[in-house]
Order: C-alpha cells, then structure tokens, then sequence
C-alpha cells in the first residue's frame, strides 16, 4: 500500500508525464560525486543529478543542451539515479558523505525538509528569480528550520480534483459548481439520466485519497495556520473544516453516485468510462489525462477540469502537487558554483522555460509564475492553468506538513464502500497519525 511518498512519487509522475519528445536515457555516470575536472580550455565542466524515469530525464537532457548550446564557459552533464526509497537513500548519503553531484533535482516540501537543508544546501532566497515563484513553490522550498529558500523548480507540476466529462455537461446543461452543495444537485441530475455521477477506482488504491488529500487547498483558504496547527497537534482530521474531505467521501456513497464496480475498479479502466461519458465526475490529478491522450486520443477534448467544490465558502481553491526543484549541495565551491548558479538561472528565464515545454507537455502548473505554456493545449491543463493566473490555487498539505499517516488509503476505502462513517473513520486516521508523529519525533505529539 502506498505511503505518503509514495503518493508524493505519484503524483509528481503524472503531473510532469506526458508525451515525451523522444529521448535515449542519459549514462549515469560515476557515482564518485562532484569531482569532474574543467575541460575544454577556461571550460567549467558540473554534473547534474536526476531521477531516471522518461519525464525527468527528458527534461534535463533539454535544460542542459540548451544551456550548453547557449554559451562556451561552462558545460553540464548528467547523472541519473533511481526513484523511489532507493534514490531517496542515494540522496542522502551522498550529502552526508560530501559526495554530491555539484547541483541534483529533489522533491520539495517536507521531503526537502528531511535533507537537513540548513546544512546540506546552499540557500538561493537572494537569487533574482526567486520573485517570480509561485506562493505554492515559495512555501514547497521554504525551510522549516530556518526558513530560507533552497530550491528553484524543476518541471511542471499537477492539479488535484474533479475531472469531468464536458460533453455530458453540455447535454445536461449542467455548469461547473464552485461549492459542494452545487455539486451535489449536479450529481442528483447525472443520476437521473442513468450515468455514474462520481467515479471510484479503489482497485488502483491511491486514487482513493483524492476527495481528503484535494480538499487542502479549501482548508488552507479559510485557515492558513491549518497546516501548522496540524503538525502540532493542534487541529485534527475528525474536525471540521479538515473533516469534510470523508464527509464527500460519505456523501456520494449514500447518494448512490458512485460506480458499483468501485472496489474493484482500476485507474485505466475508470479514465476510460470517464472518456466515453459513462462516468461523469473523476477525483483524480490532472497528469492521468495523459493516459486518456493515449487510450482515447479523441475523447481529449471532452474532459475538463476544477477543484474539489467548497464547503467553506462561495469559491474553490485548487490543490496542487508542487513540482520538485533544483538544489546545490554546499560542497559545491567556487568555479563549479558558479556554474551551477549560471544554469539555474538559465532554466527559470524564458530559454530554460521554452526548452522544458519542448520536453514535456505540462498539465498543472510551473513553479516560476513567468512560464506559461503557449499554444493550444488540451482542456484539462487549460482549466488547471486557469485556477494557477488567478492565484486560485496552494499546495497540498504533504507539502507543508511530514504527516500523513500510512494507513489513509485503506480507511477511506472504508467510507467509500459503506463500512465506515465518515466521522469514525476520521477518528481512525487521526489515531493512525499518531504513530507517524512518535517516529518523526514531532513536538506535541
């Protein structure tokens, strides 16, 4: 069952995925850290760090040409590294035993935090094109400890909350709802046309999360201290407003909105119901459009998307899965420091914005407010982008606060088949945070 990593790992992977211009893996090199020398005459050669999955490798191979290309005093190379715990470790022993790659790609968040980065990494707060970061991505890189900024982004990230079938909207006449309430007569309507208001795909587990998970962004609306007051125990699950997210859960059960293969149902499978107007409404994150691209290439134009609806208030805020981003090691010196500087700041001006739109298509939003995709893009990145230029938008809680406890997936599972309330369940992660909170050693706990 996946863990709060694991659902970080997931969701940075289909909010950066995408068709992928077609790219060979890059070499990964020596892992003997950051001891290239300069080559090519006065030429500072650094090496780069990235995960190896398609996106990201993409990515960096097109930020470092382009960079390359761009000038003759310093050149990058690359280095990639395994996902999941076993990069996660490699990280982490690199920057405990100094042998680091002069610059790396990371999460943000609180998964940044856990790097130690007041002593592992160089801080970029003055670095001119921090202005333009997202408030999301500002919070996502901000130190916990010393609260410095550390990172600047890398890739594109994802949009957290309904996709929805515009056609059967449109047949319907049925208008995107801003508050729960709205939503909910929309799913009376779909109903009483013979169609799945809102589907469940518990058989691929992780997606079962999205009606709590999405919902923060709500939360963080009406309370911005949410968060922190969470982290220290000071607020709880089993409490609204942070309750709502089981209560929805709770809601479309009863109301016999949901697909009645749910428990069963996959992530691919449901999209593609969804494409062909079986399904109407999907809480799910943006990036899966890419398989639908893929799947049902022609059913693209008929999906959109908006946030989890609002119980507080009269307007929705979007959740997004920050993307990760770039960082210095502080055994990175001199020369090879400024080079590394030099490609940062290339990749967040418009050459290094251009070149990650060549590498992927996006479908949520950038961590530099400045790049915005142009041309025409399918609906459900537009309508994620549209939430990001109003400013109508924050980050997901795993991306201010560490805790989020193991069990999350199985006990909504829980509510979303009839087993459980919504308030019982509530209480049962609130104790299942718990034991989280005593293995992180969290003062208030």
């Amino acid at each position: 069952m996946p863990n709060r990593r694991n659902f970080l790992k997931l969701a940075t992977a289909v909010g950066a995925s995408s068709t992928i211009l077609a790219t060979s893996a890059c070499q990964s090199g020596s892992l003997s850290g950051s001891n290239n020398n300069a080559s090519g005459g006065d030429v500072t050669t650094i090496k780069f760090l990235h995960t190896n999955d398609a996106t990201n490798t993409a990515l960096a191979k097109a930020l470092s040409e382009a960079f390359n290309a761009s000038q003759t005093k310093y050149k990058v190379t690359l280095e990639s590294r395994p996902g999941g715990t076993e990069g996660d470790n490699l990280v982490k022993t690199r920057l405990s035993t100094g042998e680091m790659t002069d610059v790396f790609i990371y999460n943000s968040g609180s998964l940044m935090n856990n790097l130690n980065p007041s002593k592992n990494l160089i801080p970029l707060g003055d670095e001119p094109y921090v202005k333009d970061f997202t408030k999301p991505f500002t919070l996502a890189v901000t130190s916990s400890s010393d609260k410095k900024i550390y990172g600047a982004p890398f890739g594109p990230g994802s949009g957290g909350g309904i996709m929805y079938n515009r056609k059967v909207y449109a047949d319907l006449g049925l208008k995107v709802p801003n508050t729960w309430d709205e939503f909910m007569a929309n799913n009376a309507k779909i109903k009483a046309a013979g169609k799945t208001a809102v589907l469940q795909t518990y058989g691929t587990t992780w997606t079962s999360q999205l009606f709590v998970l999405a919902d923060f962004a709500n939360i963080n609306a009406s309370d911005a201290n949410w968060g922190a007051d969470y982290t220290a125990n000071k607020k709880k699950y089993s409490s609204q407003p942070a309750l709502a997210g089981f209560q929805h859960t709770e809601d479309v059960f009863k109301g016999g909105y949901i697909n009645s293969d749910a428990a069963s149902l996959t992530l691919d499978n449901g999209l593609k119901k969804l494409a062909l107007g079986d399904a109407v409404h999907y809480p799910i994150l943006s990036g899966v459009i890419t398989t639908v691209q893929q799947n049902n290439p022609d059913k693209v134009a008929d999906l959109g998307f908006f946030p989890i609806p609002t119980t507080l208030g009269a307007t929705s805020t979007l959740t997004t899965w920050v993307p990760g981003a770039f960082y210095i090691p502080v055994t990175t010196k001199d020369k090879k420091l400024e080079a590394v500087k030099a490609f940062i700041t290339f990749a967040e001006a418009a050459d290094g914005c251009k070149s990650q739109l060549g590498a992927v298509s996006p479908n949520g939003p950038f961590g530099m407010a400045t790049c915005v995709p142009t041309g025409t893009l399918p609906q459900v990145p537009t309508d994620v982008f549209s939430y990001s230029s109003k400013n109508q938008f924050g980050p997901a809680l795993e991306f201010i606060s560490p805790l989020k406890g193991p069990n999350l997936e199985s006990i909504i599972i829980l509510v979303g088949t009839g087993q459980k309330s919504a308030k019982d369940a509530a209480a049962l992660y609130d104790e299942d945070l718990k034991k989280q909170a005593a293995q992180l050693n969290l003062p208030g706990w």
